[in-house]
């Protein structure tokens, strides 16, 4: 049974993934209508669609533990950019703010002694520290390119490689 601070926290966090959800989906929308990006656009839509598969996997476990998990209403995202580059740093401050509410989850679970959601929050954790490797690794690479449209080109051809090949510390791999 989840105590009463923690279904709240958790459907706090179902919350931040449904938008986080939105706000990629946005993204992917607004990538759609810019010409050649469309390595970006799919980047985008794969990413909503996995921070769904997370809110669902929260709204399973908050149910299964025998609390209830709410369905959010959701804000707005911001739906227009100013350029690619202010797409990837927004993309990096979610993924931060991301990270910083699952590690104050996994410290309420902690407190609360909490032990089964602690172990169910390790998955993201990991996931997390993946993610948001993976943004700090296409924002530098959108730096070195700058407005260089040859450089654009190559990395919006070679986004769903750099998401293949991350390790789970946001590296590229060799092998890949």
């Amino acid at each position: 049974m989840l105590t009463q601070p923690i279904q709240q926290a958790l459907n706090k966090q179902i919350a931040m993934e449904a938008q986080s959800s939105q706000a990629y989906l946005a993204m992917a929308s607004w990538a759609e209508i810019q010409p050649g990006l469309d390595g970006v656009t799919n980047f985008f839509y794969q990413q909503s669609d996995e921070e769904r598969v997370h809110m669902l996997k929260l709204i399973r476990y908050v149910n299964e533990r025998g609390g209830f998990a709410v369905v959010p209403a959701l804000p707005q995202p911001n739906i227009t950019f100013q350029s690619l580059k202010r797409v990837f740093e927004e993309f990096l401050r979610h993924e931060m703010a991301v990270s910083e509410s699952i590690n104050e989850l996994v410290g309420l679970a902690l407190q609360e002694k909490d032990f089964a959601t602690h172990n169910f929050l390790q998955w993201y954790v990991s996931e997390q520290i993946e993610e948001e490797g993976l943004a700090r690794m296409l924002n530098d690479k959108l730096e070195l390119v700058g407005d260089d449209k040859g450089g654009i080109y190559l990395f919006d051809k070679d986004i769903m490689l750099f998401r293949a090949n991350a390790s789970p510390s946001g590296r590229v791999s060799s092998a890949g």
